[in-house]
């Protein structure tokens, strides 16, 4: 049976997000999914908000933070509220997380990823109880036969299946953090986000997202995946060393190559930033944007 469809929430006032991990310098793909995300508010007279996904401590590089708000600013990029780091939101997590274990839709598990084929749905070896010998480790949502149908604006109609994708999958891990597929939701709803804007290399998130959405009772939020930027291998950009245009280009020359990568290269004679900001903002088109890969 498909999932439940989701109304039009563009039709009310238009909020999403930028939310980096700060693992190192901003990156170009993230630049290209700060813009774009950027843009599309706009379009719509709305908010663009940066969020800064800071829950795993053991990735996280000194000083990246502050750096990558640097750069955002640096290209014109500043959010319209202020900014939200999301370890600030651990209690809201953990009360989402106690809500799902109490109604039943989670569950404490015992596995470790060592003892669990790679590449495959989980075996549901604790969805009825932790085995003998077994103790809690992390905490798993239930999946059940479901299609999450949703229609993407630039990638299209899109269909998922969680529970072959990934089976129940983990939303506290084993060493106690906060997944990602639970706290990007329970943030976003919390910002009243209406579409969620980002790179095509998280699509495959959605189904847990929804899934997520839905125990909890929140309503959906649209989808608008931007086109993975990558190298002249066809590697993901933000995985090359050395070929990355922030680092090797001007201010202008980079965002250029930004706009160039959404589908929306300025003429020649809109040099700088200002230019180049005054042309996106009047001609930015959805049916411009490329599902891509588009390399760089």
């Amino acid at each position: 049976m498909g999932a439940m469809a989701t109304k039009n929430k563009l039709e009310s006032p238009y909020r999403t997000r930028f939310a980096p991990s700060p693992t190192g310098a901003l990156h170009f793909g993230s630049l290209v999914a700060a813009l774009g995300s950027y843009l599309r508010a706009r379009s719509f007279q709305g908010q663009w908000l940066i969020r800064i996904e800071d829950i795993d401590p053991p990735r996280q590089v000194a000083g990246a933070i502050e750096a990558q708000l640097t750069t955002l600013a640096d290209f014109g990029l500043q959010s319209d509220l202020p900014v939200v780091r999301q370890s600030t939101r651990l209690e809201a997590h953990r009360a989402a997380i106690t809500k799902l274990v109490d109604e039943g839709l989670a569950y404490p598990c015992g596995c470790s990823s060592k003892e669990l084929p790679k590449d495959a749905p989980y075996p549901q070896t604790c969805r009825h109880g932790l085995p003998p010998g077994r103790v809690e480790r992390s905490i798993r949502l239930k999946t059940h036969d479901e299609v999450v149908v949703f229609e993407d604006a630039v990638q299209g109609p899109q269909e998922q299946i969680p529970s072959q994708q990934s089976g129940d999958f983990i939303i506290r891990r084993g060493d106690g953090l906060i997944a990602y597929q639970l706290a990007v939701v329970v943030d976003d709803h919390a910002q009243q986000i209406t579409e969620v804007v980002r790179g095509a290399d998280l699509i495959d998130s959605v189904g847990r997202q929804c899934l997520v959405y839905d125990a909890l009772h929140y309503p959906r939020p649209e989808y608008l995946h931007l086109p993975l930027i990558v190298d002249h291998n066809g590697r993901k950009l933000s995985k090359s060393d050395g070929a990355d245009p922030i680092a090797r280009y001007n201010r202008n020359e980079a965002f250029r190559l930004a706009l160039r990568a959404l589908g929306h290269e300025p003429p020649p004679e809109a040099i700088s930033l200002d230019a180049q900001w005054q042309w996106a903002l009047k001609n930015w088109a959805l049916h411009r944007i490329p599902r891509g890969p588009v390399p760089i």
